[in-house]
């Protein structure tokens, strides 16, 4: 179980492709040995939050902890000090190297002296040395070579094991902040000019630097970023300071991506969300080359692959940013064609019917229900174990009342030069006068001001037995998230035409699994915008709305499908039985009834292109 296949892969967006550091090297690991190394990773990980062997500032590995919090606690403290009327300036670093630096010795060391169980300390060292692996690409000698130091990246136990490595790397920052996750570090300083945020930095740097030298990781220098962050209603001269690192020149960015959320120096949310916007468009690209207009791939699998990666693409960050209105205005122009695209709607259907016909509410109405989301989960973990739990308002009904130590609200108390905080009870948000985490729970103040204890999102987080319960759930406060969800999208959606009788609903509809031709000709139907004579558009308002096989009645929805004369045949062969294709009729939840819906309009040609009907 020591010998595992290593799988190269090219790092993207990389200029050159000569050298090993644009490689990337994924272990395929036995079965069997994933198996125990989650378990061990399992005790590992109860065994070090019990014990304190993680920085409070530390996230990635465990459970509650992502990118979400990394980021949440930056920008909260960087406004925090902003507040106080400080000069702030960031420097973003980059273990080098990462998974590749840990040494089996050492690491053992760091556990046995911080009181993890021997059983499991001697476990982690054998895991750790002995082992063996070959690289597979073209041309390799696939022969087994050891491997000295260092721990398979893919392995469940190896972003555990890291974390805890680099856990001394931290230090204790006056009126500032380290905060990490796995190998992306950041020294965050204030003062009242920027030179003395640079120098600050510069020393720091050189105290996690001998740190890491003790533990044989470095810094791979020209990944560094700075940047020095400004209020948005700063109209002082922009500074342009840079700051020298090991004889390496760094001007201020203008822009930084960390964690996948795109940082400029007011913290605007357009940089980030054009970026995103970008990214969508080109996975969506490669959705459309697999379904033609009327063909490939059902409307059910389109829908499943747009909410499964166009949709997580666009919105990631939502959660912490909000989009303004000018951006918001593109992103809803870009899902609108994805909405048209997955259910072959014609541009000129109303977009309150294309978003019931697509079962997916508007883009704002996911961004605030991500965002309530994320804050239920932040406000019902504990502050112990997520810095950003640590920084919420105290007067929220956490479960804990603890709060970390190096918060720095404590700033803006009794201070002269503070600015004026709003409550996050207040009756609005306003991104001057709130904090970001303020913000956020302000969110979901509905859900929460009349819980006097809010409950874990997960017991797994703590070790010791829980000594007080909670009244409600965390599962109970999301259902009501899905309802507020549904209520804003009937809040700010657009109106739906009059002759639109159908519900919004959040999933699909049970004919999105027929044939995307005929999925696409119902969506049409439903929607009053096809190539039946009585749904009028500018492209044919000057036409005959009668029905060109009957020439009784305007072909209208009802007519085609109950009422045509010319169809009664086909409709007592498929259609026996439906009498009714209203939202509470039997057809749109029978799925017997669905297929003969769909052989009646293969039959018939309704909603074809004219083209194609035989009169």
């Amino acid at each position: 179980m020591k010998k595992a296949n290593g799988i190269v892969l090219d790092k993207p967006g990389k200029p050159d492709y000569r050298t090993p550091a644009s490689f990337r090297i994924i272990v395929l690991l036995e079965t069997v040995s994933k198996i125990l190394e989650r378990l061990s990773a399992l005790r590992l990980a109860a065994a070090a939050r019990s014990l304190g062997l993680l920085h409070p500032n530390q996230c990635g590995s465990l459970a509650g902890l992502g990118c979400f919090d990394a980021v949440a606690t930056l920008t909260h403290e960087v406004r925090l000090l902003q507040a106080a009327s400080f000069k702030v300036s960031t420097l973003f670093l980059d273990v080098k190297g990462g998974f590749d630096n840990v040494c089996a010795n050492k690491l053992a060391s760091i556990l046995a002296k911080g009181g993890v169980s021997a059983y499991l300390v001697a476990w982690i060292k054998s895991f750790l040395s002995g082992r063996q692996c070959r690289l597979i690409f073209q041309g390799a000698p696939k022969v087994f070579c050891p491997v000295a130091v260092g721990t398979p990246q893919g392995s469940p136990i190896s972003p555990l094991l890291f974390v805890l490595y680099v856990a001394s790397l931290h230090p204790t920052i006056p009126q500032g902040l380290a905060i990490s996750y796995f190998d992306d570090l950041t020294i965050t300083v204030s003062s009242d000019t920027v030179s003395s945020n640079i120098r600050a930095l510069q020393y720091f740097f050189g105290v996690i630097q001998r740190r890491g030298a003790n533990l044989v990781v470095a810094f791979s220098v020209p990944k560094t970023e700075l940047i020095h962050w400004r209020t948005p209603k700063d109209r002082s001269d922009v500074s342009f300071a840079p700051i020298v690192i090991n004889d390496m020149f760094f001007p201020p960015s203008q822009a930084v991506r960390w964690l996948g959320y795109w940082l400029t120096p007011t913290i605007h949310s357009s940089v980030h969300f054009l970026r995103r916007l970008a990214l969508a468009k080109a996975s969506f690209t490669s959705i459309r080359q697999l379904s033609a207009a009327g063909k490939g791939l059902s409307s059910w699998c389109n829908r499943k692959l747009v909410f499964g990666a166009s949709l997580p693409i666009l919105t990631y960050g939502c959660d912490l940013f909000v989009p303004d209105a000018a951006t918001l205005k593109k992103l809803n122009s870009f899902w609108h064609v994805v909405l048209r695209r997955t259910t072959n709607c014609f541009y000129t259907t109303a977009l309150g019917a294309l978003y019931r016909e697509a079962s997916l509410p508007p883009i704002s109405s996911i961004c605030k229900h991500r965002r309530r989301s994320a804050t239920l989960r932040l406000v019902c973990a504990p502050s112990e174990f997520n810095p950003a739990t640590a920084r919420i308002p105290e007067s929220v009904p956490t479960w804990d009342q603890g709060r970390s130590a190096d918060d720095h609200r404590f700033l803006l108390r009794g201070s002269s030069k503070a600015v004026h905080l709003t409550s996050w009870l207040g009756l609005a948000v306003n991104s001057a006068k709130h904090l970001p985490l303020d913000s956020l729970c302000h969110e979901v103040s509905d859900l929460i001001e009349e819980i006097s204890i809010l409950p874990l999102a997960s017991t797994d987080l703590v070790a010791q037995p829980l000594s007080r319960v909670p009244s409600v759930t965390y599962q109970a406060l999301r259902t009501p998230l899905i309802q507020s969800l549904l209520a804003d999208w009937l809040d700010i959606s657009p109106p739906v035409p009059s002759c639109y009788p159908y519900g919004a609903c959040l999933t699909p509809h049970a004919f999105t699994g027929l044939p995307r031709f005929i999925c696409g000709r119902i969506h049409q139907m439903r929607s009053g915008a096809s190539y039946l004579a009585a749904h009028i558009s500018w492209r044919n308002r000057d036409s005959s709305t009668l029905c060109p096989f009957c020439e009784e009645d305007n072909e209208s929805f009802q007519h085609a499908v109950l009422h045509c004369p010319a169809k009664t045949h086909p409709r007592l062969t498929h259609l026996s039985g439906v009498h009714d294709i209203g939202p509470d009729g039997p057809l749109w939840l029978s799925v017997p009834l669905l297929r003969g819906f769909a052989e009646y309009l293969y039959a018939t040609r309704t909603g074809f292109p004219r083209a194609m009907l035989r009169i």
